[in-house]
């Protein structure tokens, strides 16, 4: 069975080197390039990248444990890395690490139970963003006119 829904963001530029990214629903982050003198703290389109993909694993996670049980803990850590070679720039080695706790009781006992399986899961189907790096579906680009 095959689904179909789209979904867009619109990237507007806002100053040297900075921009927002809004949704159709109105939600917006801002981003940028970061360099030391920046005054300002942002995150970089590489980082919203690791962002994404840790977040889209963390809610699918969240949503098979938290039935059972409220975590006391979690945490998700993206990493990879930045390379540039005969290939161009992209990022390599990326790791997705939980690091989740749960209290005492039966309902938490069956949320540490189901966590590695809510993981695997989340990897191996659930989560749109990592499938879609795993997979390397084509981007392709366009100019339109202003």
């Amino acid at each position: 069975m095959s689904e179909h829904s789209e979904r867009s963001v619109v990237v507007e530029r806002t100053g040297s080197g900075r921009f927002v990214a809004t949704n159709a629903r109105g939600g917006s982050i801002s981003f940028g390039t970061a360099s030391d003198n920046d005054q300002e703290t942002v995150f970089t389109p590489v980082e919203l990248l690791l962002a994404a993909i840790g977040g889209c694993s963390a809610v699918d996670v969240d949503v098979a444990t938290g039935r059972h049980a409220e975590p006391t803990r979690f945490s998700v850590t993206v990493r990879g890395d930045k390379v540039s070679d005969d290939q161009g720039n992209r990022m390599t080695n990326l790791e997705v690490a939980f690091t989740v706790a749960f209290p005492e009781g039966e309902g938490a006992e069956r949320a540490r139970a189901i966590l590695p399986r809510a993981v695997k899961a989340s990897h191996d189907s659930l989560c749109t963003v990592s499938r879609t790096v795993e997979i390397g579906t084509p981007v392709t680009t366009t100019v339109a006119d202003a």
